[in-house]
């Protein structure tokens, strides 16, 4: 299964192809492609791409149902 994930451009790099990627503390560099970032953007990553630019509310939204995933795993393995 492949899973496409929500950052935060943190800097477009000097290259012109890259943008480092914040997931809640842990950075990336992520390709751009033809796909134009600045930093601020909430943008969808997958397999080291942006995919595309999102709303920053569908950034949030993602990243509240990743949170729940992760607690619900957490809850199974302890119990």
């Amino acid at each position: 299964m492949c899973v496409a994930y929500p950052g935060t451009v943190i800097r477009t790099n000097e290259d012109g192809g890259t943008a480092t990627v914040d997931f809640g503390g842990t950075t990336l560099t992520a390709k751009t492609g033809y796909t134009r970032v600045q930093p601020g953007d909430h943008v969808l990553i997958h397999a080291g791409y942006v995919l595309q630019v999102l709303r920053e509310s569908d950034a949030a939204e993602m990243e509240e149902i990743f949170r729940e995933i992760a607690e619900m795993e957490e809850t199974g393995k302890s119990g």
